[in-house]
């Protein structure tokens, strides 16, 4: 069982390296447009989802948005932000109670598919619905739709963009955050997790 105090220390130390790899984010040109940045910031976040449960991973979630924030500051006036906060979480929350119930090699992978699915498909959703009709203030809507048409030629609407931009763009961070998550998760948990 983790102490209060080393609970504290680890989901810190994880929320600094989530803010530091969320610094270091590149564009998946032939997928969305440029505007959306894949990262690895889900990575301790999803450790700390799988050590610590989901309170812990949504802290580090935060954290990491609030201090990358802070650092680098925003060029979608605070959209792009809260969209990596709330897609983030609907990785992590899944995976994280999944996982909880029966601590397996099978069931993390089973956990973190899901999760990657949860992202893909409520980042659909999140994103028609809240984030381009709300970042549509700051980049018109026609030019949102138009970058996606550039890439997929039979998107026609905020909907579609989603569809055929967002949810393969989510999936694609799924697999990748999942794929690392699943080599080193093992080894840190030793040292998250130390045997008296």
């Amino acid at each position: 069982m983790m102490t209060k105090t080393r609970k504290l220390v680890v989901t810190a130390m994880l929320s600094s390296i989530a803010a530091v790899l969320m610094l270091i984010e590149f564009p998946i040109p032939f997928i969305a447009p440029p505007f959306y940045k894949l990262d690895f910031s889900e990575i301790p976040a999803l450790i700390g989802a799988f050590s610590m449960g989901p309170v812990a991973a949504i802290t580090i979630e935060a954290v990491k948005v609030l201090v990358n924030f802070l650092l680098n500051g925003s060029s979608t006036g605070g959209v792009g932000e809260i969209a990596n906060f709330l897609i983030g979480c609907s990785f992590v929350i899944p995976a994280s109670i999944i996982y909880k119930y029966k601590k397996t090699k099978k069931q993390a992978i089973i956990s973190m598919a899901i999760g990657t699915l949860s992202m893909a498909v409520l980042g659909v959703f999140i994103n028609a619905y809240v984030m381009i009709p709300i970042y549509s203030q700051i980049m018109p809507l026609k030019q949102i739709i138009q970058m996606g048409m550039d890439i997929v030629p039979f998107i026609t609407d905020t909907l579609t963009f989603c569809i055929f931009c967002v949810a393969p763009f989510n999936l694609i961070k799924g697999v990748l955050v999942s794929a690392v998550t699943g080599i080193i998760y093992k080894p840190l948990s030793r040292v998250i997790h130390p045997k008296n």
